[in-house]
């Protein structure tokens, strides 16, 4: 009872452990409402100090893009929109007690930045997205690096680098496969990733490392298991993406299981194996392991969340799950709603629009996924995708400039759901008429 009383005399209590896509819009809208107006309070728990789109990891990895001019700051946008920042990593939870229960966090020092402590909650929204999933395959861990983080894509851009700047002065000049790329893994993060690389690491070598010759030394292979590449997507999509990938030079082996990665190359299923000493793994995703045993929730093999229509977890109506730790059914489709990045988006969109039934324990309407179709970013060459046209009733095929323009336009849609629209609007306004010191096309360090 005193707990009952004490629920109607404080604000509501929304925690959202994970600042994704879905995440951060979560809390900057909630904050701009229930937090402005102090009916609730609105926290965010994150393990990472800024947010970056992950769609842009792979321009990352590349060089293409620096993080810098995209990331936001946590602890900033919390300021701006009314929203707590909670620095720290989930561990796990006490559903009795309704407290989440955080790691304590280290710098690189070791020395404690935060304790470890608990964050209480009336509503609990996970989403804290995936990880990548490397199926237990040998010398994974050690030689191959993951696209999860921001800084993962930066410590690739390192090793491209360091490894062209190494090759261009050792006394014998490149190796056969030092200049290798292997990208395991043919879904959008790894194909994007092919392209992007195969203009990148040339304008890398181009800065006066005239011992290196791209079209000799630099090889990239993508390495898939499945018949085709982009397996999820529509096969014309493939299709389009493949033809562009071998124009480039790229090498696409499908059918191709790994079995072993090693320091030097990757080690198909056949005992093949392929000289690589630079290695992406992008093949699958799975829910980070501690939701295997997170309070006795029901998870799936992959340790996502099992919700319900409502994205309700199944064994506590208080805890909802979204993003791509979520296993959501969709009604009509024998598989759950896909882990990408408009759903998460259409998921935060839905707990925002019930936010008050929510609080107040009333049942609320399923979520309905709906697919707007997919684009693939092929750097400066080009663009692929499908958009579904609900007023047409098809999908329809788009490439070139049109999809570029597309694939742009979800990444502003992205910064006006965090910023606003004429705050994105004057930002990109003001980018293009401003002036700008020299800078080279790519990272170079």
């Amino acid at each position: 009872m005193a707990d009952q009383n004490d629920q109607l005399t404080r604000p509501h209590r929304i925690v959202v452990a994970g600042g994704g896509a879905g995440g951060l819009e979560l809390v900057t809208k909630l904050g701009d409402t229930l937090g402005r107006s102090g009916r609730a309070t609105v926290t965010l728990v994150e393990r990472s100090r800024t947010h970056l789109w992950k769609p842009l990891l792979h321009a990352v990895a590349a060089g293409s893009l620096r993080r810098s001019q995209h990331e936001l700051n946590y602890l900033a946008q919390a300021h701006w929109h009314n929203f707590i920042y909670r620095y720290g990593e989930v561990i796990g939870i006490d559903r009795e007690a309704k407290e989440l229960k955080l790691a304590e966090m280290l710098d690189e020092e070791g020395r404690q930045i935060t304790p470890a402590t608990s964050v209480p909650y009336d509503t609990l929204i996970m989403a804290i997205g995936s990880v990548t999933n490397d199926f237990g395959t040998p010398g994974a861990a050690q030689f191959a690096v993951p696209l999860e983080t921001p800084e993962q894509a930066s410590r690739f851009n390192r090793r491209i680098v360091n490894a062209c700047l190494r090759a261009n002065t050792q006394p014998e000049g490149p190796r056969p496969g030092q200049l290798h790329v292997a990208i395991i893994g043919a879904g959008a993060t790894g194909t994007e990733l092919a392209a992007e690389l195969h203009h990148t690491v040339r304008d890398v070598v181009g800065y006066g490392m005239d011992r290196i010759n791209p079209a000799r030394d630099i090889h990239i292979v993508l390495i898939e298991a499945a018949p085709r590449i982009l397996p999820a997507l529509p096969e014309r999509i493939a299709d389009a993406t493949m033809e562009l990938l071998v124009a480039l030079g790229v090498e696409v082996r499908i059918n191709a299981r790994v079995a072993e990665v090693r320091a030097d190359g990757v080690v198909l299923s056949s005992g093949e194996l392929i000289p690589s000493e630079l290695v992406v793994w992008s093949a699958g995703v799975k829910a980070p392991d501690f939701l295997a045993d997170f309070g006795g929730l029901e998870v799936n093999r992959i340790n996502q969340l099992l919700v319900t229509p409502s994205l309700q977890t199944t064994r506590d109506p208080n805890i909802f799950a979204i993003g791509d730790c979520s296993s959501c059914p969709r009604e009509g489709y024998p598989n759950p709603v896909p882990p990408r990045a408009q759903a998460a988006h259409q998921m935060a969109t839905h707990i925002i629009r019930h936010i008050e039934p929510i609080m107040q324990r009333q049942p609320i309407p399923p979520f309905e996924y709906r697919d707007f179709g997919s684009l693939v970013s092929l750097g400066k060459y080009s663009a692929v995708g499908n958009v579904m046209g609900y007023a047409v009733g098809r999908s329809m095929f788009i490439e070139g400039m049109m999809a570029r323009l597309m694939y742009r336009a979800l990444y502003k849609m992205h910064e006006a759901a965090l910023h606003g629209r004429s705050t994105v609007f004057w930002r990109a306004l003001l980018n293009s008429i401003g002036s700008h010191r020299p800078t080279p096309s790519v990272k170079l360090h």
